[in-house]
């Protein structure tokens, strides 16, 4: 790892791997990890070989720290400011990305690095993955989205208890409280896990899974009403695909379908 590409990318077939490559630091987000994962979501939404997106760490301790706490206590407040516009920019293309992105959490889940994983549609973590945001303890407040995201996610109560209590939550807690989608087997590596259970995104039809991401993603933003008409806009979009074509051809000839992407 160097700083100068402290993200290290892989594809699996048609699913990019992204791995937050700074073990010694626990993955922890620099100003050089943000801009990188930033710029290949724009990169990525472009990309007709991408599917999904599954994030990583390096190592299996941290999934990521969040803050790098040794580079922040240079800041001033406003470099600290700056650093908050940063985290908002860099992680909005992967919150708002057409390609499905997945966090395999490999371990700690802290502070920005849940509210990387909160940007996530999916999250499977290890056995051993401890998630917090504990930025209270320490006289702030998630600062990246946590306090938005998170109630979204969990509801109202559990995400307060969560920020208030500082607490750190297992990944069975997680999975119970829907923080979490799945969790890998004890015996099977967290990435490998999560590439195996993505493999319904990786061989789907791209323009109906951007479709429904983009409806339930508007579902938070507007009433019931307005959503079932956007909807309507969204299913339209799939229905002059050469994907859903493709899709009753094979069921009548009783094939797995061939999706393109068209």
């Amino acid at each position: 790892m160097s700083e100068a590409a402290p993200v290290r990318v892989d594809q699996r077939g048609s699913v990019a791997v992204w791995t937050i490559d700074r073990p010694d630091r626990l993955n922890a987000l620099s100003g050089a990890a943000l801009t990188a994962l930033g710029r290949l979501a724009r990169e990525a939404r472009d990309n007709p070989s991408v599917r999904a997106i599954v994030i990583t760490g390096a190592g299996d301790k941290a999934f990521c720290a969040g803050a790098d706490l040794k580079e922040r206590r240079a800041m001033s407040d406003d470099e600290v400011r700056a650093r908050l516009d940063l985290y908002r920019l860099e992680l909005e293309p992967i919150d708002k990305s057409p390609k499905p992105v997945v966090a395999a959490i490999n371990g700690v889940a802290a502070g920005g690095g849940l509210e990387l994983a909160l940007c996530c549609d999916l999250r499977v973590a290890a056995p051993h993955a401890q998630l917090s945001l504990p930025e209270t303890s320490i006289g702030i407040i998630p600062g990246a989205g946590g306090t938005q995201r998170l109630p979204r996610i969990v509801g109202e109560a559990r995400a307060k208890e969560i920020i208030l209590l500082a607490r750190r939550i297992g990944a069975e807690e997680a999975l119970a409280w829907g923080l979490v989608n799945r969790v890998a087997p004890a015996d099977k590596n967290v990435l490998e896990e999560t590439l195996d259970w993505v493999r319904p995104i990786a061989d789907g039809a791209p323009v109906a899974q951007a479709a429904a991401l983009e409806a339930v993603d508007r579902a938070f933003e507007v009433s019931l009403d307005v959503g079932i008409a956007l909807e309507k806009g969204s299913y339209e979009r799939t229905l002059r695909t050469e994907d859903r074509r493709e899709a009753l051809a094979a069921f009548a000839e009783k094939r797995r379908p061939r999706f393109q992407g068209r």
